[in-house]
């Protein structure tokens, strides 16, 4: 599947309503209750899809903004922003962008980064260090990242994966969608490369699907606070 296949696969209204309709994240509920006052947190939803982590966190008043390759995924994220914070706010806030490059985004600017099922999505081993890299980048230090990535264990469709050669966690799908697919032990390397530490210890979850099979690696670093 060549790039532009793959955008239309995100592009389709069914799919992007598919995300739209799926509620909050339970770990980012349970990470902003705890919160003493969310409106502190500076929030960066990277791959927001339909919106729902998005719009779960400008409505408990966190200063959010959200990015998503899709132009229709960003779109439906305005929408749903713009009922919650006025149309010209959640035009600013809502950005079409790639995870791996956001110029954008000054460093150290997030006290919290969302990427949830976006970081699998790299084609290359590149587009993935690169993304991580962004993300730490961004972060505050003392900032969390919430993560949630597939595991090699899933298979979408039920149609097997298959190892591309000679890059180590790409795997390519029937139909030649390639996703980076790694173990929480890789994960976890892969962060503390940028200075990104366990809260708690990285673990698989497997999800109940009527085809395939998804296990995910679900995830929660620190990015230290500054020395002195």
């Amino acid at each position: 599947m060549d790039a532009e296949e793959i955008d239309a696969f995100w592009e389709d209204p069914e799919k992007v309503e598919e995300f739209a309709r799926k509620p909050p994240d339970h770990r980012l509920q349970a990470l902003i209750e705890a919160e003493p006052d969310p409106r502190r947190l500076r929030a960066l939803d990277v791959g927001c899809a339909g919106g729902r982590n998005a719009a779960f966190l400008a409505e408990n008043g966190v200063d959010v903004v959200a990015t998503d390759g899709s132009a229709a995924m960003v779109e439906r994220t305005r929408e749903r922003l713009a009922g919650l914070l006025g149309p010209e706010a959640a035009a600013e806030r809502v950005i079409r962008a790639t995870m791996d490059v956001m110029p954008w985004a000054a460093d150290a600017s997030f006290d919290l980064v969302v990427a949830l099922g976006i970081y699998h999505n790299a084609r290359t081993a590149e587009e993935w260090r690169a993304a991580l890299a962004e993300t730490a980048r961004v972060l505050r230090p003392g900032g969390r990242l919430l993560v949630s990535v597939f595991a090699p264990e899933t298979d979408l469709d039920g149609e097997g994966t298959t190892p591309v050669p000679g890059v180590p966690h790409l795997f390519e799908r029937a139909g030649g969608r390639r996703m980076y697919m790694v173990g929480p032990a890789t994960l976890d390397q892969d962060l503390a490369v940028h200075g990104l530490e366990p809260v708690e210890p990285s673990a698989l979850a497997e999800g109940k699907v009527e085809v395939g099979r998804r296990v995910s690696v679900n995830a929660l670093y620190r990015k230290p606070p500054e020395a002195g």
